[in-house]
């Protein structure tokens, strides 16, 4: 039995979705993945910004009631002295690791959705465990060294008609 461990990084993704111009299911998402009859999911987990408590709540919801694990953290604004403009980030890094790293005996295998080169050093530390890795993300947004460290890399646009979004 393969245990199984999924991490969305919420925003990275949703970036990487509207750059690709079409957006995924994340219950299409769990069901691809834990399709093969060897393999148990374990933990989802959804991270994502907020502009208040209250954005998005619906959205979350769903997700919880999908079995996906929710942590949120407000969005922070910041002024970029290059463009002269604010934007707003929200930085679950931190979170997604502590996750990562908290339930590495539960499971075997993690697919982490996210092109971010921060995830390095982490997934490199799960795979000294004996985990297997493979990332998720979409050509142009996946970091070289999320890739080099990875033991499988999967384009959204591969796999666009397993998990893709219908419009109902």
């Amino acid at each position: 039995m393969n245990r199984l461990s999924i991490f969305v990084d919420g925003n990275n993704m949703f970036y990487a979705q509207q750059k690709n111009g079409w957006f995924f299911d994340p219950k299409r998402v769990l069901e691809y993945f834990v399709g093969e009859p060897d393999v148990e999911l374990v933990n989802a987990f959804w991270y994502t910004g907020l502009k208040d408590p209250q954005d998005q709540r619906g959205f979350r919801d769903a997700l919880i009631s999908l079995g996906y694990t929710v942590r949120t953290k407000i969005l922070k604004e910041y002024y970029d002295d290059t463009s002269g403009r604010y934007s707003q980030k929200a930085n679950l890094d931190i979170e997604i690791v502590v996750d990562m790293f908290n339930t590495v005996d539960q499971y075997d295998r993690v697919i982490l959705f996210s092109g971010d080169g921060d995830f390095e050093r982490a997934i490199e530390f799960l795979r000294c465990k004996s985990t297997h890795i493979t990332v998720v993300s979409t050509e142009g947004m996946i970091a070289r060294e999320l890739r080099n460290a990875t033991d499988r890399y999967i384009d959204l646009n591969g796999i666009r008609e397993h998990i893709e979004k219908a419009d109902y």
